[in-house]
């Protein structure tokens, strides 16, 4: 198999980029299960030893996925069946299971046991399983603070508590801490892929930022906009929100936080002079990214982009390196927040910082780093302490002055990074100057 993985490679190279290379399915399916078995055995034994809990139980029924379940079943399963509990246990021994009260085999790693014909009560399997092994903390997923770890339904719930025996349920504890680091803690062999995911961004953002898509005067900034989804589609991908293109320009319009957010324009022409922005995620091996950049409209006769331009961007690259410097383990988010905010200000950056953990979801679980309407302190997810082995979207923007324009431009960046407990790095790269359109063909003079 790896054999054949090596030759189709090879084989796409002389018609794709190197970041372009999409598995076939049923490698992705083969990938998926082995990223998700090495979890399940190295990793998830040592988050529970952490976190002191002894039991925990993921309950969902069908089309009613909890979030945390969904990064647990294998490849070849697109929903929960039925009702599916499983049941990780730690014994005081250090002895690992993997349960499922369930029909069937969830995959390979967990295994069915339930008994039905012993109990036609699912509900008292699990019971009953729960006092064989008698545990001192049972974990299920409540969370005020991330819905992440607040899988668990109403009805769940209830029906569980109905069943236990009341001496079992004062051993019930929230596992959000839990379901926060399974989500947040990326593997080693995760941090072997995730740099391919980056750089298939940065693919489809640098051509879709080109002459072969845009034709000033005449593409539309929704042409663009849909350019990218169809070429997300056609790579084989998914994406995880809808992709959106706006412009800065030397216009009267004051560019703010709402109109990038929620007010922008859905169908501008995209003219010489523009700076583009587009804000962009896949979906691929079931991780995602989400990727901030810009690109310059040249006018007639320019082979570079302003110097104001190029001055402001530098700006918003320093205010990346500004928040990345505060980055440390057991640090929360809104202290970094504080500190990478203060620290903007003695340099005279005009900052807004937001942001957040990305992994099994775009906007994932874990530390926040600032809302862009929320500069202060983001109470719960902010408050969460930065833990080592985890990815991040650095999403901010710095506004600068544009004299020609007589007003100011927000440079907004977001790029994927990963902190491994000691330093930060970026996955595969940020973007360190503006993209052009058209570019220059440099065997072509003057």
């Amino acid at each position: 198999m790896r054999t054949i993985i090596v030759v189709i490679l090879l084989a796409s190279c002389l018609s794709q980029s190197r970041g372009q290379y999409i598995l076939p399915l049923k490698d992705q399916a083969k990938v998926v299960d082995e990223l998700l078995a090495d979890r399940l055995n190295n990793l998830l034994p040592v988050l529970m030893k952490e976190e002191a809990i002894d039991m925990w139980l993921v309950i969902s029924r069908e089309y009613n996925e909890d979030p945390v379940i969904k990064t647990m079943l294998p490849a070849t399963w697109i929903s929960a069946r039925r009702r599916t509990i499983l049941v990780f246990y730690r014994n005081p021994s250090g002895a690992f299971e993997k349960l499922a009260i369930a029909r069937y085999n969830v995959g390979n790693e967990i295994k069915a046991s339930w008994d039905m014909a012993k109990f036609p009560d699912q509900w008292d399997a699990l019971v009953d399983l729960i006092q064989q092994r008698n545990p001192a903390k049972i974990g299920l997923n409540y969370s005020a603070d991330f819905g992440h770890a607040d899988g668990l339904t109403y009805t769940e719930q209830k029906e569980l508590v109905a069943k236990l025996p009341a001496a079992t349920a004062k051993k019930i504890v929230s596992a959000e801490k839990l379901a926060v680091r399974w989500l947040e803690t990326r593997t080693e062999r995760e941090m072997q892929l995730y740099p391919q995911l980056i750089q298939i961004t940065h693919d489809i953002i640098k051509e879709g930022f080109s002459e072969k898509v845009i034709m000033p005067g005449v593409t539309t900034t929704d042409d663009l906009v849909w350019w990218f989804r169809q070429k997300i589609r056609d790579l084989g991908l998914d994406t995880w929100f809808h992709t959106s293109v706006s412009i800065q320009r030397n216009d009267p319009e004051n560019f703010d936080h709402l109109r990038s957010f929620s007010s922008r324009p859905k169908d501008e022409v995209i003219r010489t002079g523009d700076l583009l922005h587009v804000d962009i995620g896949i979906t691929y091996l079931r991780l995602n990214t989400d990727i901030q950049q810009h690109a310059y409209v040249l006018q007639p006769g320019e082979k570079a982009p302003p110097a104001s331009l190029v001055k402001a961007f530098e700006k918003g690259n320093r205010l990346q390196d500004i928040l990345t410097s505060q980055f440390k383990t057991g640090k929360s988010g809104n202290q970094i927040l504080k500190d990478a905010l203060a620290q903007a200000k003695a340099e005279n950056i005009q900052a807004v910082i937001y942001t957040h953990p990305i992994g099994f979801h775009g906007h994932a679980a874990g530390t926040t780093i600032g809302m862009w309407d929320n500069q202060v302190s983001v109470p719960g997810s902010g408050d969460f302490k930065m833990n080592e082995r985890t990815a991040y979207s650095i999403e901010l923007n710095a506004a600068s002055d544009i004299p020609e324009w007589k007003k100011p431009v927000r440079i907004m960046l977001e790029q994927d990074g990963y902190w491994d407990g000691k330093q930060f790095r970026y996955i595969s790269g940020r973007q360190v100057k503006l993209l052009l359109v058209p570019s220059h063909a440099p065997h072509i003079g003057d």
